[in-house]
């Protein structure tokens, strides 16, 4: 979370890439063993890859811009260490690297939108982009999708709002990843919520998180370095299931 909006436009500049292909943001100079890489070069190169599945240059910058700014917030789950997962998501024809979400109900201050299988972020876009033009129209904007899928880190659509000098919120369903309290099954979502709100002298208030003690993508990202997770985070089970399946394609938001 980023209380002094004015703090993280200055420090929006470098991205550190280690050989372990773990990128980290800093405001300091390259250690030795790693390599500075501008923003801009590494939102390139998402593009790329994703052009190269066959995605639109339109939603592969889409998506690029989301990964890039859950890196630079610190959310090193939900950024570039995800890429994989959209092309393997393209290239398996699990979602279209292509297309249009469409309306298919609204008011003048609501709307339900059907997100036709496209990128996450691009439909989490057209979403906030609408509930944002019905909030100027009407004062409030309420907008829902069907037919989406991973659309990166829930801030990135409330700053759209707070931006536009509005309150945002943005919130998604997950794949049943929680245990409740003594069950034997998952049946809880992670089901992340975003609320965003300017402040006075340029200052802004993000709440951007997982409704779970911890989000699945920060297991699976610490499987994939070592790391150590608390055992009192996530469940045993839970966390051995994530393991096995952690290099399967997932429409899940987590």
């Amino acid at each position: 979370m980023f209380i002094n909006g004015r703090l993280h436009l200055a420090y929006q500049t470098l991205l550190v890439a280690r050989p372990s292909h773990f990128y980290r943001f800093y405001s300091r100079m390259a250690a030795e063993g790693e390599r500075v890489v501008h923003k801009d070069e590494m939102r390139q190169f998402m593009v790329n890859c994703m052009t190269k599945v066959g995605t639109s240059e339109a939603h592969a910058v889409q998506l690029a811009d989301v990964l890039l700014e859950g890196d630079i917030r610190g959310h090193y789950s939900h950024g570039l260490n995800r890429l994989g997962m959209y092309v393997q998501d393209v290239k398996l024809n699990i979602c279209k690297g292509d297309g249009e979400p469409k309306i298919l109900k609204e008011r003048a201050g609501t709307a339900w939108v059907d997100g036709n299988n496209v990128l996450g972020p691009v439909v989490g876009n057209f979403c906030m982009d609408l509930a944002i033009k019905k909030a100027k129209e009407a004062g409030i904007g309420w907008v829902v999708a069907k037919g989406s899928n991973h659309y990166g880190i829930a801030g990135w659509y409330t700053l759209r709002a707070m931006k536009q000098g509005m309150l945002g919120m943005s919130m998604t369903n997950t794949s049943p990843f929680e245990y409740p309290t003594r069950s034997a099954k998952p049946a809880l979502g992670t089901n992340p919520i975003s609320v965003a709100a300017p402040g006075e002298n340029g200052d802004a208030f993000v709440l951007d998180m997982a409704s779970t003690t911890v989000a699945i993508g920060k297991v699976r990202f610490s499987f994939g370095r070592s790391h150590l997770i608390d055992c009192t985070s996530t469940n045993n089970k839970c966390a051995m299931e994530i393991r096995a399946n952690e290099q399967q394609p997932s429409k899940s938001q987590d």
